[in-house]
Order: C-alpha cells, then sequence, then structure tokens
C-alpha cells in the first residue's frame, strides 16, 4: 500500500469482532457495532511524536476520523488526538 498520512494522521484498520458472544450466541452483522479498536497501518510524522507507531493497537471514541476504502479494504483516518490509548 502506498498510503501515507501526513501531519498528525494515522491509518488504522479496525479489528473483526467475534460472531458469537461467550454463552454461544450468534450475533448476526446487522446486530454487530464496529469495533473501537484498531492496528496502526501507516503514521504521520507529527503522530509519531505523539508515541503512536506502526503496529500498535488503539483505542478510539465511537465516531472518530474518516472512512475511507483502498485497494478494497476498509480503513479509517483518526487524528492523533483522537486516539484514547494504546493496547499493549
Amino acid at each position: 500500500m502506498a498510503f501515507v498520512p501526513l501531519a498528525n494522521r494515522v491509518l488504522v484498520q479496525r479489528e473483526e469482532q467475534s460472531n458469537t458472544t461467550a454463552s454461544g450466541i450468534i450475533i448476526p452483522d446487522t446486530a454487530k457495532e464496529k469495533p473501537l479498536q484498531g492496528k496502526v497501518i501507516a503514521v504521520g510524522v507529527d503522530a509519531k511524536e505523539d508515541g503512536i507507531s506502526e503496529g500498535d493497537t488503539v483505542v478510539f471514541a465511537n465516531f472518530s476520523g474518516m472512512e475511507i476504502t483502498i485497494e478494497g479494504s476498509e480503513y479509517l483516518i483518526l487524528l492523533s488526538k483522537e486516539v484514547l490509548g494504546l493496547i499493549k
């Protein structure tokens, strides 16, 4: 992929949620909420200074960022200030 985020932007791919609950109930796609965490694919220069790097798993708010499609895959572009935290 040749996408490079500018300034303090971060390209994130949302993590997929499980289709079943812990008790075995199957959740249909229409009832699923979009995950609020994802893997960082690319980072802008200023976002690196905020401590975010490629490969990190980040948590973000429900309506943050802008959804885009690149080469058939869906991604989310966030500002580094929209990232709530890192999962280690």
